[in-house]
């Protein structure tokens, strides 16, 4: 699934010389005059230092504002990467009708009733019956031969969902009700979907993006034409969030662009026509950015307005160059992100939270941890299970900023070095280490947050670097 980070435990050696007097743990944790905010961690060997970006950035060696790729590059390797990975499509190759088989084919690689049991929120089991009605929810029966192919925009943030239904479903036992299991991914506004079936109550629409297949609210997409949409998506002059979130100034009269919020990569075309140029909605635009956003009007059909970005706001006319500063200062913005499965909780999970990092230099990445791992895109290091361990670190310990480091179920970003020792960044729930007398340190993260690497442990005898099988360099 997307990066099920969220059942990891990240076990981190713990040594003696982690450990300090209790006086000394008391000094740190007791500010001297109740004013100073003290830093206080349970993560063995991140210090304060390591949560500042300009320490990573300072770290780095010359060359580091050094273009990795130019736009033609990327927009080359972006077109490669969609034709070569079987999770990725490419939404403009889509004909104007599929047939009704490939359409139910393409349904079921999403909805099918779990083999393990469920529970709702209340802890009430998911019985038969309430798969069976989510079952004809698909609205099988009405799929025809031949299926007219749509396309449509996102007009707001909107949840992707296992099937057409906001019922939020969780594994038996789990300890907590952060991973609903029909929770699949997030669209962001101006994102573009070939739509292929509609529920049996017509409000949720079967939509396949670029690198997803999953329901979505219908209330939340506007349907087009499709050579109009794909106009609006490769518009030259765009405002880029650069941002973790941007939104619209507050707009009294266009209530659906008003502080509307765009999540980091979110490219929005530029315009500004004459007849706006000094007011728009009762507002001078001169400080703002203008851009055209999609809306839904009452039919369910797409239309445009403008709207206001402020020019005080975290973004950027074009994507940001591909570097290995920006790389860092961009992961940065999510520090301390609450972890969010499949983009809920209005954040990001681990897959979510590198993909958006590069996509706010222009870069496409599939969906899934697995899928990242698995594919052909950059430069990757791929290891068997038989690999000696001693290899792998070989490899950490000269891995280049932006690195992808892949476990099963999850992904880790490389942050830098402090000495040979590699550092991550990544969106993660879990933390645990092996504790002065042996024991596991069961302690929590959920959120973007900042670890060594070499010293994680998955037990007492093994170590996270055992588990990982890809180093995946974007280059």
């Amino acid at each position: 699934m997307k990066n099920p980070g969220s059942k990891l435990l990240l076990l981190l050696a713990l040594g003696l010389a982690a450990c300090g007097s209790e006086e000394e743990k008391q000094n740190t944790v007791t500010p001297p005059n109740g004013l100073d905010d003290a830093f206080v961690s349970d993560v063995i060997e991140v210090e304060e230092k390591h949560l500042s970006a300009d320490y990573w950035v300072d770290t780095l060696p010359s060359g580091a504002g050094d273009v990795i790729l130019t736009t033609d590059e990327i927009k080359a390797m972006n077109a490669s990467s969609i034709d070569g990975d079987p999770t990725m499509f490419d939404l403009k190759s889509v004909p104007d009708t599929l047939p009704g088989d490939e359409v139910r084919t393409r349904l079921r690689s999403i909805s099918n009733v779990p083999s393990y049991p469920r529970v709702y929120m209340n802890g009430n089991p998911v019985r038969e019956a309430d798969f069976d009605a989510y079952e004809a929810s698909l609205n099988l029966d009405a799929i025809p031969d031949e299926v007219p192919v749509r396309f449509a925009l996102a007009v707001r943030r909107t949840p992707l969902r296992t099937y057409p239904t906001m019922d939020r479903l969780f594994s038996e036992g789990a300890s907590n009700t952060d991973i609903d299991r029909f929770q699949e991914s997030t669209l962001f506004p101006t994102d573009i979907m070939a739509v292929l079936h509609e529920s049996a109550d017509g409000n949720w629409a079967l939509v396949q993006t670029y690198n997803y297949i999953a329901w979505v609210q219908r209330k939340d997409i506007a349907t087009g034409d499709r050579e109009e949409l794909f106009a609006y998506k490769d518009a030259a002059d765009v405002l880029v969030m650069t941002g973790a979130k941007v939104h619209t100034v507050y707009n009294p009269v266009v209530k659906t662009v008003s502080e509307l919020q765009l999540d980091m990569g979110v490219a929005v075309p530029l315009d500004r026509p004459e007849e706006f140029a000094t007011n728009l909605y009762g507002q001078n635009p001169y400080v703002h950015h203008m851009v055209k956003l999609p809306v839904r009007l009452d039919d369910g059909s797409l239309a445009f307005r403008h709207a206001l970005i402020s020019r005080a706001e975290d973004v950027r006319v074009g994507y940001l160059p591909f570097t290995r500063a920006n790389i860092i200062r961009q992961a940065f913005k999510f520090l301390g992100e609450r972890y969010g499965w499949g983009h809920s909780y209005n954040g990001r999970d681990c897959t979510g939270f590198v993909s958006e990092v590069y996509r706010s230099m222009g870069i496409l990445m599939p969906r899934n941890s697995g899928d990242q791992g698995k594919s052909v895109i950059g430069s990757n290091s791929r290891f068997e299970k038989e690999t000696p361990r001693a290899e792998k670190e070989a490899l950490l310990r000269t891995s280049l900023v932006g690195d992808l480091v892949y476990i099963p179920g999850h992904v880790m970003m490389i942050l830098g070095h402090d000495g040979d020792k590699p550092f991550v960044i990544h969106d993660v729930t879990g933390l645990g280490y092996l504790a002065d007398d042996g024991s596991i340190y069961d302690g929590t993260l959920n959120g973007v947050s900042i670890t060594p690497l070499l010293t994680l442990q998955s037990s007492k005898t093994r170590t996270y670097v055992d588990a990982v099988y890809n180093v995946k360099s974007i280059k």
